[in-house]
């Protein structure tokens, strides 16, 4: 048909790109929202459900994230107040809560993990060498399990809450482990999807302070520093180290000193960069007690210890990151 082939030689929508393009249908694109917009989100305020109503109140950002990650530990009853905020850290913060009397302590201590884009956390990739990942029940993410892996790698929303959940559940695996070994950490006593409930190191007037705020008397050093000693050896047992210990992470009180915070808790063997990591805990522990007149050199007691407990079981291991 002489008509037929006209139109297909001639007609505009098959010959011009730019007017193919023009007949498309348009498609709803909805712009990704800005960090301001998701926080925005997040420090709504969230119903109030079963007289959950906290003593302590928050700013407007705290209070959507405070309340959602602190709400089931409520309905859980573990908790019945939050009273104040004890400690802001670059990563989490930890409030004082009022204990359900099912716990058998009156206060207990919840860390709440900030959203993932006001975290600063710096070269977490150092610590993650050789790591699991963990679901929200402490059990390790399959290497065959492709979705989890190609979210992870590709770093998606999905990806991103998955390695969200893995450094909060490394922290709580690791309490849960230590404090049956019988170190000197905080008990834990749930994990939801933001937050960690664990005993709490004070009384109701004041939390107990980091050892870098505390002047010891000279008969408490040796001790503690000994004692300090002690609980990295015990984590060494267990195949960790802590990957950020320092005065700044110890707590004292009442004569007696709790480790915290264990979110970047690395592995002894899997991790090439461990000899360093555990020198730079080793010696960051021993100047703080070098100022308290307990002089030892962290050097030669991390190559004790590294000679005691160190093994080259494994092959493969990950590449090397000098980057400390």
């Amino acid at each position: 048909d002489r008509y037929a082939e006209y139109e297909e030689r001639f007609d505009p929508l098959k010959t011009d790109r730019k007017a193919r393009r023009s007949r498309k249908a348009k498609i709803n694109h909805t712009p990704k929202k800005t960090d301001r917009e998701i926080i925005d989100e997040i420090s709504d305020p969230i119903g109030l459900e079963d007289g959950f109503n906290p003593t302590y109140c928050p700013s407007r950002y705290e209070q959507g994230w405070l309340l959602s990650s602190l709400a089931g530990f409520y309905d859980q009853q573990l908790i019945t107040d939050v009273l104040s905020l004890v400690r802001g850290g670059k990563e989490a913060n930890v409030y004082v809560c009022a204990a359900h009397e099912s716990t058998g302590v009156e206060l207990l201590a919840a860390k709440v993990y900030r959203p993932h884009m006001l975290r600063q956390i710096r070269n977490d990739s150092l610590y993650k060498q050789g790591r699991d990942i963990l679901t929200g029940d402490g059990r390790a993410v399959k290497k065959t399990d492709h979705r989890i892996m190609r979210a992870v790698n590709k770093k998606t929303d999905f990806g991103v809450q998955v390695q969200h959940t893995s450094w909060l559940m490394h922290e709580y695996t690791t309490l849960q482990q230590l404090h049956q070994a019988k170190a000197a950490v905080p008990q834990p006593f749930a994990a939801s999807e933001n937050a960690i409930l664990m005993s709490y190191c004070g009384d109701e007037q004041m939390a107990a302070p980091a050892l870098s705020a505390v002047r010891l008397d000279p008969e408490e050093a040796e001790p503690l520093f000994k004692e300090a000693m002690r609980n990295i050896e015990i984590m060494l047992q267990h195949e960790m180290v802590h990957g950020d210990l320092s005065a700044y992470n110890i707590l004292y009180w009442e004569g007696e000193i709790t480790l915290i915070d264990f979110p970047q808790v690395t592995s002894l063997h899997a991790n090439r960069s461990s000899y360093q990591i555990l020198l730079r805990d080793v010696t960051r522990t021993c100047q703080y007690f070098a100022q308290q007149g307990v002089r030892r050199d962290p050097g030669a007691i991390t190559e004790e210890l590294w000679n005691r407990y160190w093994r080259p079981i494994y092959e493969d291991l990950p590449p090397d990151d000098d980057e400390l």
